[in-house]
Formats: structure tokens, C-alpha cells, sequence
């Protein structure tokens, strides 16, 4: 079948950020996919963090002209067609359904990210909190739109999300004395008396971890300081005794990436995840996390608001921080995806805006995505193959991305090699009602 009035593909030539906590040079996916999409040269020492591919204005995608393609004269003055643009002149290509929701736009954001150094710890406004934000402080939050988002593995992939449970808490409390110190014995007192057989038990602990969090992280910088600077030493000297634990080590590791910062004491406070490759993790509005190190496909609604407190040079806002956390205790729900073919297996969050599919296709063999109501985006990661629609055929290579529009069944077959796709499209569970 071919896509709502014989539309074609469209290859998209993608958007790299710089951003300091990225990967250098050629040890970054992020600039490997760069090179091969956009034919840039690599920097060495520069830092490669996030390939975009999508319609966001801080990371806007263009439609790169097929050979020998007819284009009317207006078009040929206007070098670069940006994707958002294009969908705007072509809102069909979104199909109805999305275009009834969410307009004349993407609703996700697909991206690469390479991670050198731990990103800041952050949360993500829910819509409420960002038209809020976006209103009051523009140039920090740069749009009225909620962010959730998901990350799957490529390489071992480890990151910070969600609180602890009461328990661990506790142990936190009892183990690391400069964090007592810093939020008083009277707080660290009201979480250690809280009896886990009550029946009230979950918001006494809510409110008891909020009021210690909160203390924690609006300490002086002085005191901050001080306190790293004692548990340093504490570490350092236990550890020709014992092994530390991981996170002890992980502790150490990001006080050497970010000397000083509360961040350092507030990692003792979240779950420490680390995701195989394949596996995934999602994050919803209002959580807090902070991804440490490795690569990964990350997909999220439109938007870039990002609420950081720590582990940041960047602008700290703690007290919207503090104020917007669920304080949801436990280990998160770490996604394995869902096997649809032999080939294709498909990661779905709860969040109406998008999906993600891996797809490893062996050399020679074909896979059908069938026509769905609305848009997609490919990412071809490793090999090449040839992708075929009603009235498009054209060959992928590793760094490709295109544009696939509504109601378009799609052919993918491998070249002379093993080929790697990834998807970006609408969570199915839009469309059927679920």
C-alpha cells in the first residue's frame, strides 16, 4: 500500500548536540551516525551526546533531496526544507487520528544518546507545571509540553531513577553519617521511627522523604562541601579495610566529575540501574533520575523542559525540584520489549505519544512493518538494505533516517549483511483504544 497520496519516504538529515557530558569523538555513537548521516568530520576531543531526529525547533531535521528528484523552481531557491515545515504544508502524512490530538506536529522526539559523564539530576514537568514554567520563565523552559520518556540500551546502559524504599533508606541514614548531618538528626529521626507494619505507612514515608530531600539538597554550599569532602576521606580509608559497595564506588566517580555538588550525597537517595543492551526504562513526569554513562535510544514527547537540582553546571531550580517529585518509592519497571516477529520486538511505555521497535534483520531476510494510522521514524544503526512502499524502493545504509508517513506499508530487507533499525512511531494502544 502507498502512503496517504502516493507520499514517499523522506530521508531526513539529522541534529547533533554538543553537550559537555557527551562521549568523545569516535568513542561516541552519537558521532559515528553523524558522520554517516550528515557527512561531518569527527573532532576528536569534542563531546558527541544527543543525535536528534525529529521536529523539536532546538534540533530541527531537514528532508534530504533524493538523486534525481523533480523539485518546482520555489523549492530549489529554499535549499533546506525543515521536517516540521514540511508536515505543516502536508498534515495528512501525520494521519487523522494524531492530527485530531496533537496538531500539525510530531508528538515525539526520537534521539541517540551518548553518555561520557553522569547528566545532571533532573525531573520532567508534567503539562500543568510545564505551561506554568514555560510562562514564567521562558528562556529556561522553553515550552508548554510534558516530557516523558523512555531509554533502551545499546551498549550497558546505567543510570539513577526513582527513590529507594523506606528500608534502604533507613540503611542510607544509619550508613552515611554526612548525610545526617546535613539534614539533621531531627528529619533522619522522623524516617527511622516510621513503622513499616502501620497501616499509614507509605505517606508517612512520602512526607518523611520529601522533607529529608529537601533538606538535603537546599543545603548551604559550604556545608555541601564540607560534608563531601569528610565522606571522601570516610571512603578512601574503608576502603583498605573492605569493598565498597556499588554504590560507595559510584559515589567516588561522580565526586570526581563533579566536585562538591549536592548531587554527590543525593545519589545515595535513588535506585542504581544498569540495563543490558535491549533492555529499557521509561520515566514518567515528575520522577527523578540521572543517566551515568553508556549509549542508548531514547524516545520522548516534544519537548526539551528538563527541571535539574544537581550534578550540574547548568541552572538549578530545587525548589520547583523538591516541590513537583512524586517521592514514589521502589525499583523501577525495567522493559525486555515484546517479541512481535522473529525480528522486531517492540517496547511500549505508558504514554499515548510514542513506541519504539528494535529490529535486527539477518542478512538476506525480509521483515514487513504493516501500514499503521500514524507516523513513524527509522533509524538505520548498523548495515544496509533496501526499503520498499507501494511507490518508493530505495537503499538504507547505517546512519540513515527517514520519514515514514501514515498508512504506508513498509518492505525492509537485508543487504550482505546483518541489518539494525530502529523505530520511533505513536504507542499503538493510541489507536486501538487501550
Amino acid at each position: 500500500m502507498a502512503g496517504v497520496n502516493g507520499e514517499k519516504l523522506k530521508r531526513l538529515r539529522a541534529w547533533v548536540q554538543n553537550y559537555e557530558w557527551g562521549r568523545s569523538g569516535a568513542e561516541a555513537e552519537v558521532a559515528r551516525l553523524l558522520a554517516l548521516n550528515t557527512g561531518a568530520e569527527i573532532e576528536p576531543n569534542k563531546p558527541y551526546a544527543e543525535f536528534w531526529m525529529g521536529t523539536h525547533e532546538s534540533g530541527p531535521n531537514v528532508l534530504v533531496e533524493e538523486e534525481g528528484e523533480e523539485e518546482e523552481e520555489e523549492e530549489k531557491e529554499q535549499q533546506d526544507v525543515g521536517l516540521k515545515q514540511w508536515i505543516e504544508k502536508n498534515p495528512k502524512v501525520l494521519g487523522h487520528k494524531v492530527l485530531e490530538k496533537w496538531g500539525s506536529d510530531l508528538p515525539f522526539l526520537f534521539k541517540v544518546l551518548s553518555v561520557g559523564k553522569a547528566l545532571s539530576i533532573q525531573a520532567h514537568p508534567d503539562k500543568e507545571l510545564a505551561k506554568e514554567l514555560h510562562k514564567m520563565k521562558p528562556n529556561l523552559y522553553k515550552d508548554a509540553n510534558h516530557k516523558p520518556e523512555m531509554a533502551l540500551a545499546i551498549t550497558e546502559f546505567r543510570a539513577l531513577c526513582g527513590f529507594i524504599t523506606l528500608q534502604e533508606l533507613k540503611e542510607v541514614l544509619e550508613d552515611v553519617p554526612e548525610i545526617v548531618e546535613l539534614v539533621g538528626t531531627a528529619s533522619a529521626k522522623q524516617v527511622m521511627d516510621i513503622d513499616e507494619r502501620g497501616g499509614d505507612t507509605a505517606d508517612k514515608a512520602k512526607t518523611a522523604l520529601r522533607s529529608v530531600f529537601t533538606q538535603l539538597m537546599s543545603a548551604s554550599k559550604e556545608m555541601t562541601t564540607k560534608a563531601i569532602s569528610k565522606l571522601k576521606s570516610r571512603l578512601l580509608l574503608q576502603s583498605q579495610l573492605r569493598s565498597l559497595t556499588e554504590k560507595e564506588e559510584l559515589v567516588l566517580l561522580l565526586e570526581k566529575q563533579y566536585p562538591g555538588d549536592i548531587g554527590v550525597l543525593s545519589a545515595f537517595f535513588f535506585n542504581y540501574v544498569k540495563l543490558k543492551p535491549g533492555e529499557a526504562l521509561y520515566l514518567a513526569a515528575n520522577e527523578p533520575h540521572a543517566y551515568l554513562s553508556g549509549d542508548c535510544v531514547e524516545c520522548m514527547a516534544t519537548s526539551d523542559n528538563v527541571v535539574r537540582a544537581g550534578l550540574t553546571p547548568k541552572h538549578r531550580d530545587i525548589q520547583t525540584l523538591c516541590s513537583m517529585l512524586t517521592y514514589n518509592q521502589g525499583y523501577p519497571e525495567i522493559l525486555s520489549g515484546l517479541a512481535l516477529s522473529p525480528y522486531i520486538t517492540r517496547y511500549l511505555p505508558p504514554f499515548d505519544e510514542f513506541e519504539v521497535d528494535r529490529c535486527v534483520l539477518p542478512k538476506g531476510s525480509s521483515v514487513v512493518f504493516p501500514a499503521v494510522p500514524g507516523p513513524s521514524i527509522f533509524l538505520a544503526f548498523v548495515g544496509e538494505g533496501t526499503m520498499k512502499t507501494g511507490c518508493w524502493e530505495g537503499i538504507v545504509t547505517e546512519g540513515d533516517v527517514v520519514f515514514e508517513p501514515a498508512n504506508t506499508e513498509l518492505v525492509i530487507t537485508a543487504a550482505t549483511s546483518e541489518l539494525q533499525l530502529y523505530r520511533a512511531g505513536i504507542n499503538s494502544r493510541f489507536f486501538h483504544g487501550l
